[in-house]
């Protein structure tokens, strides 16, 4: 099971890397559609990553916010609020026809989710470590 948790961990990072240099690169509304892209692969990537990690705890969680929150209570997750405002980004990611919204959620990436998905990688490696 702890080989299940390392290939989600890195799978993550691998993931939050790519969007790392999306947000980076992003000069246009190209590169910000494309950085949006990656934020929706990478969120999938992170909420069932922290579902492997709590069912490695012994604990089930069924969809993403039900995860999140059980991770919170658990301590396995940092900055829970803005994780679920992540979500509802992600959500809203499918269904955006306007400029104005596209730009305000790359800004939310941009300014505030690369941090919080980096700070909680770095919380799950550790994780990892204590576990190897």
């Amino acid at each position: 099971m702890i080989e299940e948790v390392r290939y989600a961990i890195d799978k993550l990072k691998r993931a939050f890397q790519r969007l790392d240099d999306a947000v980076k690169e992003a000069k246009d509304e190209l590169d910000r559609d494309g950085a949006i892209q990656r934020f929706e692969f990478t969120f999938e990537v992170f909420w069932k990553s922290i579902k492997i990690l709590l069912e490695h705890e012994g604990y089930r969680c069924a969809g993403p916010r039900s995860c999140i929150k059980e991770a919170a209570r658990r301590g396995f997750l940092e900055d829970a609020e803005v994780v679920l405002d992540m979500l509802e980004d992600r959500n809203r990611t499918s269904h955006i026809y306007d400029e104005t919204t596209a730009k305000e959620i790359f800004d939310r990436i941009k300014s505030s989710y690369t941090d919080v998905f980096r700070k909680n990688i770095e919380l799950f490696q550790e994780y990892l470590n204590r576990c190897s």
